[in-house]
């Protein structure tokens, strides 16, 4: 059986711990993360299916293949730790703590912090350094207003790919579909470029992240939306962004919670971005919004994200307790 009839409460107690404890920098200074261990995987596929003078379709054919291999062994592992942790009493405990280290809410939280502490305690070098952390876009381009949207775009997004989707995917098929989900996400930030060198190898990962990624974005921009009463926002402002602009994304699944930020905070969001190399001139997000924002905008981004990771954690505790009903 590949899912626990518990899994809900398994869910809910991994939530609690990582939104407590999170990643403690103590243990993963002496062990490698297990993003880390998918990544180095990853590497050894880029480096043996991904070489030069391989010709377009070949370098197709193997992405295809490394992504079904990651899959088939991401699959088989966490379904044979839900085996091993079957075989004693309070295995249940290893599966909360496995589901905790793979859902990103306090960490997505301290790395989104850093950047309004940055801005604040440091000005803009500071807020500078701080999101280059997590975004790709050139922090030297950034004013106080860039670096601040870069930081609120990153806190939509990946609250939605994550903590929603690790949850949805666990929620669904309890370890084998959170640590498979893991898995072609790290695969898609690696090699899911649309640049020369993975246009072709890093097609299907980035074609299949979108389409595993495809529930969670909805649900996460109505989390998010539900939660923009926390700063004064206005849910319905909220969803009609979402559904006016989140089309206008280049991604089709981050345009939704970045959408439902822009409209919940009342704050335009995307808009012409410069990566290292090269511009892209992509519309705004709410337009009309305001464009001179502010750490005090990052902030309202936080209490709207801690509101959402509530919201998500309440309505899994009212579908397990239906079924004790």
């Amino acid at each position: 059986m590949l899912i626990y009839e518990n899994a809900l409460w398994l869910l809910l107690a991994a939530l609690v711990i990582d939104a407590v404890i999170g990643d403690p920098d103590w243990l993963w200074r002496r062990l490698p993360h297990p993003v880390v261990w998918i990544g180095s995987i990853v590497s050894t596929f880029d480096r043996l299916g991904n070489r030069d003078g391989l010709s377009a379709m070949a370098k197709r054919r193997n992405g295809v293949l490394a992504l079904l291999l990651l899959v088939i062994g991401a699959t088989a592992l966490g379904a044979a730790l839900h085996a091993f942790a079957d075989l004693f009493r309070g295995g249940d405990i290893l599966v909360v703590l496995i589901a905790a280290v793979l859902i990103a809410q306090n960490s997505l939280f301290k790395h989104v912090a850093a950047v309004r502490n940055g801005l604040r305690d440091d000005g803009l070098e500071g807020g500078r350094a701080a999101v280059a952390m997590i975004v790709g876009r050139d922090p030297e381009q950034l004013d106080e207003a860039g670096v601040s949207r870069a930081a609120i775009e990153s806190c939509a997004e990946n609250f939605s790919d994550g903590v929603v989707a690790p949850v949805f995917w666990f929620a669904l098929l309890g370890l084998p579909g959170l640590i498979a989900y893991k898995a072609v996400n790290t695969a898609d930030s690696m090699i899911g470029h649309r640049n020369e060198k993975y246009a072709d190898f890093g097609w299907a990962s980035a074609r299949f992240d979108d389409l595993v990624n495809l529930p969670a974005s909805r649900l996460s921009g109505f989390f998010i939306a539900l939660s923009a009463p926390l700063v004064r926002g206005s849910f319905l402002k909220s969803m009609a962004c979402i559904f006016k602009d989140a089309r206008k994304h280049r991604s089709p699944n981050a345009g939704w919670p970045e959408a439902a930020m822009a409209g919940a905070l009342d704050i335009a969001l995307a808009g012409p971005r410069t990566y290292p190399g090269y511009t892209v001139d992509d519309p705004y997000l709410n337009e009309d919004g305001d464009r001179d924002i502010s750490a005090r905008e990052i902030t309202r981004a936080l209490a709207i994200l801690v509101g959402a990771c509530l919201v998500q954690a309440i309505l899994i505790f009212l579908v397990a307790a239906e079924t004790l009903v």
